[in-house]
């Protein structure tokens, strides 16, 4: 009788707490609101000048994908985000594939993010080894993520206002220089946007691979579905909303940044080139920026530990990793906390793996490690160009699942539902190709021990690799 009654009870389940406002902070926070000033330098050097276009060009890419992850979460309020849309709607390998190459770009996430912080807090603090940070930061991410996601909501609402006061003060203090200086006309407002002299597409197209970076992690949005209320609605407006907000956000603060220091000035570091911006706006905000960045990268490494995390437990829950671990579900705090601490004790050890494996190189016929020198990839560059290798490969797959669901298998063939996620999927094909090639190695490298790992599993593709477990909205 005991055995009948055990048999019955239901399954753990997530908590459906989220509100719209929720998840929009949730996707501003992880995207970060001041996005683009970590990449800026970057973005500069890349697109000949051209960083406001290239954030604009890829707001429309992001912004066709966020549709289609907005109108895949209708039908599929799961946790497994791209995976499940793929799985479900062309096919389960398919699916697989895609949750693998979403799984690098979440795990990296987190790492690279723990990686900035520890470095920028031991410039405050030298006295404190990088190590000691790296291994604060990670525990700290891990702490509050285990805690439940209201905590994770209501910590997101006390970075989002911070961050804003700060932007606002930076936009403040850049209008105050700029219309307190004399310019050579009209053509100096319009230069960020096309400078004749410098304007290169193969450049701008290389600049828009990177600037993808300041929209990453909008998609984890999705992943919170069951714990959203009334997610076929909410995912679909705060995926939407959340790209518009850090695409204009970015837009204006770049503008801004280039308006105060012109292009043709290198700038005396490129890594935080925006920092030195803000300094000669204000010189307050040198300091005040470098701080700022400091909290925005804590609160994107701790959202994308929660999002990966989610990931995790929908292809646990659906058998595509081991469900026993990965789809468990805490009873107490309703989350899944093994794979919090197991993403965080990853993301731990890529903290430190990232840095040294930038640093490899065949020196006299040996691979080694050598010492770090200017002009050479860092743990972070590494990190965030392999993120993009697996978010991008995933947008692929969300837009294309969305063209199969909305107009190949629709009744009526609108032809919105038919461009709108082909011209996603082509445009982020191209800017995954325009990717480093050390990346492509890498990320290929990453997918293809994924694959083994599924026919393994399967013993060649002969079994089922995935059961799908989508909840009812109303659980």
């Amino acid at each position: 009788m005991a055995t009948e009654a055990s048999s019955t009870v239901a399954p753990v389940r997530l908590k459906r707490a989220l509100t719209l406002w929720d998840l929009i902070l949730y996707g501003v926070i992880v995207i970060q609101p001041v996005a683009p000033m970590s990449v800026y330098g970057v973005l500069m050097n890349r697109g000949h000048g051209h960083a406001v276009t290239t954030i604009l060009i890829a707001m429309i890419a992001m912004l066709l994908t966020a549709f289609s992850y907005g109108r895949m979460a209708r039908v599929y309020p799961s946790a497994g985000s791209a995976f499940t849309y793929v799985g479900q709607e062309i096919n389960p390998a398919l699916g697989y594939v895609t949750g693998w190459s979403m799984t690098m770009d979440y795990l990296l996430n987190p790492m690279i993010c723990i990686i900035w912080i520890s470095q920028q807090a031991n410039v405050f603090a030298p006295g404190i080894p990088y190590a000691a940070w790296a291994v604060f930061f990670a525990l700290v991410f891990t702490a509050l993520n285990v805690q439940g996601i209201k905590t994770s909501a209501r910590a997101n609402s006390a970075l989002a206002a911070g961050m804003a006061v700060v932007i606002a003060i930076f936009f403040v203090a850049a209008a105050r220089y700029v219309f307190g200086h004399t310019h050579d006309g009209a053509s100096f407002f319009t230069l960020p946007f096309y400078d004749p002299a410098t304007w290169n597409a193969k450049a701008v197209l290389g600049g828009t691979s990177i600037a993808v970076l300041t929209y990453i992690g909008f998609d984890g949005i999705s992943t919170l579905s069951e714990e959203a209320q009334n997610p076929r609605r909410n995912i679909l407006l705060a995926t939407v909303l959340v790209c518009v907000v850090i695409g204009i956000l970015s837009a204006l603060q770049v503008y801004a940044a280039q308006l105060i220091w012109p292009s043709s000035e290198p700038f005396p570091n490129v890594d935080t080139a925006f920092t030195f911006v803000a300094g000669r706006a204000w010189a307050p905000l040198f300091a005040i920026v470098g701080f700022t960045l400091v909290v925005a990268n804590f609160g994107s490494g701790m959202g994308a530990q929660l999002g990966a995390a989610r990931l995790l437990y929908g292809m646990g829950r659906s058998d595509a990793l081991p469900k026993r671990f990965f789809g468990a579900v805490d009873p107490k705090h309703r989350v899944p906390r093994n794979n919090v601490l197991f993403v965080g004790a990853l993301a731990l050890a890529g903290a430190f793996l990232l840095p040294t494996i930038a640093r490899l190189r065949y020196y006299q016929g040996a691979l080694m490690v050598l010492p770090p020198t200017a002009g050479q990839t860092t743990g972070y560059e590494l990190g965030a160009n392999l993120l993009n290798f697996g978010a991008l490969l995933a947008f692929m797959g969300v837009n294309a699942a969305a063209f199969v669901r909305y107009y190949l298998r629709a009744d009526r063939k609108a032809i919105f539902n038919g461009l709108a996620p082909l011209a996603g999927f082509v445009i982020c094909a191209i800017l995954w190709w325009s990717l480093s090639t050390n990346a492509r190695i890498v990320g290929g490298i990453w997918m293809v021990a994924g694959i083994a790992y599924g026919a393994v599993k399967t013993k060649g593709f002969q079994g089922d690799l995935v059961k799908f477990d989508i909840p009812a909205e109303d659980e």
